[in-house]
C-alpha cells in the first residue's frame, strides 16, 4: 500500500467493514507508544450517541417547547 502525492491512503474494505468504516465516517490519527492509529473520532461517537438517544437541537428552551405543547 502506498501514500499517493496528496496523502491518501485507501483503507482495505475487509478492515472497512470490521471496524464499521463507511462513507462519511470521521476519523482521526492518533499517536501512542511511536505507532499511528486510525480511529473513529470523538466527535463521530458523539454523533452516533445523540443519535441513540434521540437528542436532538430545537433552537427552543425546554420552556419554550412545553409552551407549544400546550397550546
Amino acid at each position: 500500500m502506498r501514500i499517493s502525492e496528496r496523502g491518501q491512503v485507501t483503507i482495505p474494505k475487509e478492515i472497512r467493514d470490521r471496524f464499521g468504516f463507511g462513507p462519511n465516517t470521521e476519523v482521526e490519527f492518533v499517536v501512542r507508544d511511536g505507532r499511528v492509529e486510525l480511529v473513529r473520532s470523538k466527535r463521530a461517537r458523539r454523533k452516533m450517541i445523540d443519535a441513540l438517544y434521540g437528542r436532538k437541537k430545537f433552537g427552543k428552551t425546554t420552556d419554550e417547547l412545553m409552551r407549544l405543547l400546550r397550546e
